[in-house]
């Protein structure tokens, strides 16, 4: 085992996931390379932040409660949680979701070569219902904060991870500062996102020599609740990936900004229609759906991307959310 330590963010903010929290947590201290410590972030909910630390009193430093430090949302909950680790690798689990038990040591492994600064692995989705429903397409995947159909298999290197089941070095941080407060979820019902990919954008553009990693034996299981499992979610979600995507291009521009995108929308997209359409002549279940989802995915998340390109035009923004003293 390498002589680097980690530090596991969690960011939780409501009761509702009580249960989870606690899975999430103890699959870290279960893990086959141990973690340092786990760093619980609570969003501006004081009842969960009492209770948390009820929970964790006698846990000593391996499990850490701390407020959210800036403004609501996960952002700031992350960049609250990379102030006060003490690794020199932070990684980040979502509140939802269980690591395998070689989670970190696959992580682990990825650094040992120095150019790497970011590694990601596979998440899995748990569908609530007890299966996948038969019109949502893998390709969009993504809808639910699970890896979606189009990644290459096995250890790759990417443009950016995934927030949800990510880890960066300490000093990527330092370089390119912390995750940006006006991208992804702040709270409000609207399900943003994309903050991880700009953070990424960023740390390249800081450090062009940087390499970035997605390792799929890394993995975790995230649980979609029964709400997300619909296609009023579906549509929802899709539509605010454009919105954020339009702030990532505004951030970043457009060439890196949807650079991957395009390779996306131009062949793995057009596949899965293919095959969904195949599906529907072969009388495979769910085959005309997943192909129609496909299609209204690209054209719900082309309108929101218009939308906040346009509105991106009239001001407001968002900050880099500089890493600070621990709070």
């Amino acid at each position: 085992m390498s002589g680097r330590h980690f530090s596991v963010v969690i960011c939780a903010y409501t009761e509702d996931r009580w249960e989870d929290v606690l899975a999430a947590v103890e699959s870290v201290r279960h893990q086959s390379r141990p973690a340092l410590e786990t760093l619980l972030v609570v969003d501006h909910n004081e009842a969960l932040l009492e209770r948390l630390g009820k929970e964790y009193q006698d846990a000593g430093e391996e499990v850490r409660v701390l407020a959210n430090a800036g403004p609501r949302g996960l952002s700031a909950g992350r960049n609250t949680g990379i102030a006060a680790a003490r690794g020199d690798i932070v990684a980040f689990l979502d509140d939802d979701a269980v690591a395998e038990r070689d989670w970190l040591r696959w992580f682990d492994e990825a650094y040992d070569d120095p150019r790497v600064v970011a590694v990601g692995g596979r998440t899995v989705p748990v569908w609530a219902s007890g299966r996948r429903p038969v019109w949502f397409p893998e390709e969009f995947d993504w809808v639910v904060g699970c890896t979606y159909r189009g990644l290459p298999p096995g250890q790759v290197r990417v443009r950016n991870v995934l927030g949800g089941n990510a880890s960066f070095r300490r000093g990527a941080f330092d370089a390119a500062g912390g995750f940006a407060t006006g991208i992804g979820r702040d709270g409000d019902k609207r399900p943003l996102g994309c903050e991880e990919t700009e953070l990424c954008i960023r740390l390249g553009n800081a450090l062009p020599d940087a390499v970035l990693l997605i390792d799929d034996r890394a993995v975790i299981h995230h649980k979609v609740p029964v709400a997300r499992e619909r296609f009023r979610y579906f549509r929802t979600r899709a539509y605010a990936e454009g919105l954020s995507k339009a702030l990532v291009a505004r951030s970043v521009g457009a060439g890196k900004g949807l650079e991957t995108e395009r390779r996306y929308t131009t062949r793995v997209l057009p596949a899965g229609v293919a095959r969904g359409l195949r599906d529907f002549v072969l009388a495979r279940p769910g085959g005309a759906g997943r192909a129609g989802a496909i299609v209204a995915g690209v054209a719900v998340a082309a309108g929101g991307y218009v939308r906040g390109a346009l509105a991106s035009r009239k001001g407001g923004g968002f900050s880099y959310g500089p890493i600070g003293d621990p709070p």
